[in-house]
């Protein structure tokens, strides 16, 4: 497996239409694709006063699958989340392959 992990810093000014953009939105749309198990939406903990960070977690079956989501489908989404959040955000990307997971 193979998470596909973006870091969102946003501006503190937009940082409720923003969420409520990726969870009304732009998450469903990444998953609607097909390439993706599941999505976590979490909070960085520790940013400094005014600062709005958040981790979308995107978890796919394997990098042949994250390959296909990045050649035919996320130009258009990342550029949708652009046109919607222009000169309001800094994002990173980071894949980490799952090497082993331990469940209770």
């Amino acid at each position: 497996m193979v998470i596909y992990n973006v870091t969102v810093s946003i501006d503190q000014a937009v940082e409720h239409e923003w969420l409520a953009y990726m969870r009304g939105s732009h998450i469903q749309d990444v998953l609607k694709t097909g390439c993706f198990l599941e999505c976590r939406l979490s909070r960085v903990n520790g940013e400094e006063d005014g600062g709005c960070t958040y981790s979308v977690m995107y978890l796919a079956k394997d990098q042949e699958t994250l390959d296909r989501y990045q050649a035919n489908y996320a130009p258009a989404l990342q550029q949708d989340h652009s046109s919607h959040f222009q000169g309001k955000f800094a994002a990173f990307r980071t894949t980490l392959n799952v090497i082993e997971a331990f469940i209770p």
